[in-house]
């Protein structure tokens, strides 16, 4: 009798066991999936060679940090590859745009140099009396206001756009490091499901084992009673 309760008692305890992994399991795929142990965010990752029109593949998924999703979500809808290239396209957009800007800066400090030259050639070789050079060299000084306004609003262009390129290799680098980061939680975390894994399974076997036990001790048991009831019958 003592054998046998203390049998039930360890397969209490084991089933005990059993329901706790369980429930840390369960726990864990919960977390895995709302990311909200670690302030994760899972996005969908892998859809076949780009196409936003296949469903994604099941069980494709990246592990970002908050940071790291917010930079994504400014690039639209999409798997991962697709967001990061079109965040590249964004970079090399405004890298052409200053590229233009410059050339066209350029252009317009010629351009006012040499109207510059020329009205200072008008007022070299024309007196103030000349209406007609007086009325050229309105025009020229008109053009020069012009082409340095020109100027200064190409200079603040290119340096927005310039801003611009250092906050996007910003939110990139910020991007590639909370990667990484995620990356090695994500590993953390399929580690130790893996263990609860193990240990569930260690458990279920030790429960089914000592249930095995414990109907061959009942089974002997019933037969010591019958064995006693038999033998205080004959006497």
């Amino acid at each position: 009798n003592q054998a046998l309760e203390k049998q039930k008692e360890y397969i209490a305890c084991l089933r005990n066991e059993r329901d706790t992994l369980r429930e840390e399991l369960a726990d864990l795929k919960e977390t895995v999936k709302t990311g909200e142990k670690h302030g994760l965010v899972i996005i969908p990752d892998g859809t076949p060679n780009g196409d936003v029109s296949h469903e994604p593949v099941v069980g494709a998924i990246t592990v970002v940090s908050q940071e790291a999703a917010q930079v994504l979500e400014s690039a639209g809808e999409g798997p991962l590859d697709v967001r990061l290239r079109k965040l590249a396209g964004e970079k090399e957009e405004l890298l052409s745009q200053i590229r233009r800007l410059k050339l066209q800066l350029e252009e317009e400090r010629q351009k006012c140099s040499r109207s510059e030259g020329s009205a200072a050639d008008m007022a070299g070789l024309h007196n103030g009396s000349d209406l007609q050079f007086i009325e050229m060299q309105r025009d020229a000084n008109r053009q020069i206001s012009e082409y340095k306004f020109k100027l200064s609003k190409a200079e603040q262009d290119i340096a927005t756009l310039e801003q611009n390129i250092s906050r996007l290799e910003g939110q990139v680098l910020r991007y590639k490091t909370a990667a990484e980061n995620a990356e090695k939680v994500e590993d953390e975390l399929k580690a130790e499901k893996r263990k609860l894994q193990r240990e569930l399974r260690t458990a279920l076997d030790k429960i089914e084992e000592m249930e095995m036990t414990n109907s061959h001790l009942a089974k002997r048991l019933e037969k010591m009673k019958a064995n006693r009831t038999a033998l205080l019958a004959q006497q």
